[in-house]
């Protein structure tokens, strides 16, 4: 199964089921040996199921393919470490990890639980740490050991957080998280031959189908299949996106975009007199872009604000 991956040795959490699923397949079908990682759950986090994640398995080696399953909850720090131990010990080594596994707990700020901003900062963020944390360490050993690495960290961010969404602040907050992650990640593994960059995927999945997208055309529905998501994802994961590092990559069936991140606006001298601020802070907003909603267009009525 020769292919822009071959050889090479991934783990993919959240590959059950979606996106993930489609990022496991795809590797595989390029020549990567995958450790599907999937604890099974619901789209809240409750439960677990190690059939989705067995049944990629079974259809990677059904193609011809090298997989393994893995069960660990990311979120779980010394089951992420097992994580990368079982890829490792199990296919010799480790190129890629693909942060994919998450959860939604949509509530109005007014109305959210603490469990339910917990659970998701959790899963996505914590969910994130732990399988980099562990792959960096690896890498940073081999490096200082004296051997080449070109490996790869992926994350999965989300338009809802880098450009915002309604009654999803723990969600929006923990992919804008992943987002600033990402980049200081990449300044500090360059050194030790690790790229890493961050996917906001548009797709149409248990996640996401009573957000709207459910209701949507035939037609719309297609732009919107995981299976978009797949082709960045495996080039990032090959050795073809060498130097490309601490970047936030859009993709759907609509389009590939970079997501630029946070730049100085205008500004003004320094302030001592709080009653000068009014004046300055409003020019200054009058001379500012207004934030971009999740279609990439400007929000109307933020002129000014």
């Amino acid at each position: 199964m020769a292919g822009m991956c071959e050889g090479r040795v991934a783990i993919v959490t959240g590959a059950g089921r979606g996106i993930g699923r489609e990022y496991a397949i795809m590797l595989a079908a390029h020549g990567a040996k995958v450790v599907v990682n999937d604890l099974g759950g619901a789209r809240d986090g409750t439960g677990a199921d190690a059939s989705p994640a067995q049944q990629v398995v079974d259809e990677i080696t059904a193609m011809g393919g090298e997989a393994s399953v893995n069960g660990a909850d990311v979120s779980d720090f010394d089951a992420a470490s097992e994580m990368i131990d079982q890829a490792v010990d199990t296919y010799g080594g480790l190129d890629v990890i693909v942060n994919n596994a998450g959860i939604l707990r949509d509530r109005m700020l007014t109305n959210m639980t603490e469990e339910e901003w917990d659970l998701v900062i959790k899963v996505h963020l914590k969910g994130t740490f732990g399988p980099a944390r562990h792959g960096a360490a690896y890498w940073r050993k081999r490096s200082k050991d004296g051997h080449t690495n070109d490996a790869r960290i992926i994350n999965t961010t989300s338009v809802s957080g880098i450009y915002g969404n309604i009654g999803q602040t723990n969600y929006g907050a923990a992919k804008q998280g992943i987002a600033g992650f990402t980049f200081i990640a990449a300044l500090e593994l360059e050194r030790y031959g690790v790229t890493v960059n961050a996917i906001a995927p548009g797709a149409l999945t248990r996640l996401t189908e009573d957000l709207g997208m459910g209701r949507a055309s035939d037609e719309v529905k297609a732009t919107l299949s995981p299976r978009w998501i797949a082709p960045l994802c495996t080039w990032l994961a090959s050795t073809q996106s060498a130097g490309i590092t601490g970047r936030v990559f859009e993709a759907s069936g609509r389009m590939l975009a970079v997501a630029e991140g946070w730049h100085r606006g205008p500004s003004a001298p320094a302030i001592d007199d709080p009653a000068a601020i009014d004046e300055v802070v409003r020019d200054l907003l009058g001379r500012t872009r207004a934030p971009t909603g999740m279609d990439g267009n400007e929000l109307e009525g933020w002129e000014g604000r």
